[in-house]
């Protein structure tokens, strides 16, 4: 059975329809990604999948998770990260308060525990003495730091999916290919599928093994990620490799 299923999913405002056909298919423990330019709808169909679309957003469509439509919660069974961490972290509670209280909401741990947990997350996600970490405020870390946090804080409750949402855009190269390195050892570790919706091609060859290709609001294209790379078909796949190539012409 696929941990989720989306079909004909369609999202407007008013008399736009910038989502207008969206189907894809995620296995469990799988590693997938949604790849598209700016502005190709590959966010709003991550909000529409997580319940988060804004007010006067209009949906149609199904999504089924394992199984059961509308059956997914967003916390315990799948996890979102977006490009900002800052957008996800309270700026007035410390960070390693933050991660232990999804422990303590979807896991039911004391609150000792769920702050023992919280410091296990940060020591997996290689951040430098987690014990002060947790301390801190997010406006005292590093751009870096403050995302392993937001990953620390979407897999705690230990979900089946992971949605990273353009999660390394603001990083130096360094840390952006550190964290997925990260990311896909506890992934592989806890079997968790992850859901890599990103305009970056390198990135998504390097943690996915599927692609689907969105334009202008459509599934256009799904390949095996080193098929796609090697015999794009769509156009906008075709602009993507282009970009790719381009970029790393000299690497």
């Amino acid at each position: 059975m696929s941990l989720l299923d989306v079909t004909g999913l369609k999202v407007g405002f008013g008399q736009s329809l910038p989502v207008r056909q969206v189907d894809l298919v995620i296995e469990p423990g799988s590693r997938t990604a949604l790849l598209g330019a700016s502005g190709s709808g590959k966010s709003l169909t991550v909000l529409a999948i997580a319940g988060l679309l804004p007010p006067g957003a209009r949906m149609q469509g199904q999504i089924v998770w394992g199984g059961l439509p509308a059956g997914m919660r967003l916390g315990r069974d799948v996890g979102l990260v977006f490009q900002d961490p800052m957008s996800a972290l309270n700026p007035v509670l410390r960070v390693g308060e933050q991660v232990a209280e999804v422990v303590r909401a979807h896991r039911h741990r004391s609150s000792r525990r769920a702050m023992e947990e919280a410091t296990s997350l940060f020591h997996q996600l290689d951040l430098p003495q987690p014990d002060r970490i947790g301390q801190a405020y997010p406006h005292q870390l590093s751009g870096g730091q403050r995302q392993r946090v937001a990953i620390a804080a979407a897999i705690a409750a230990d979900p089946a999916l992971l949605i990273l949402d353009e999660p390394t855009t603001a990083l130096d190269t360094v840390t952006q290919r550190h964290i997925v390195d990260l990311l896909q050892s506890i992934a592989s570790a806890r079997g968790m599928a992850i859901l890599l919706v990103t305009h970056d091609l390198a990135l998504a060859a390097h943690l996915a093994a599927d692609a689907f290709i969105i334009d202008e609001g459509l599934i256009v294209e799904r390949q095996p990620i080193q098929d796609l790379i090697l015999a794009p078909r769509h156009a906008a796949a075709r602009s993507l490799v282009q970009a790719h190539r381009q970029l790393h012409a000299h690497d």
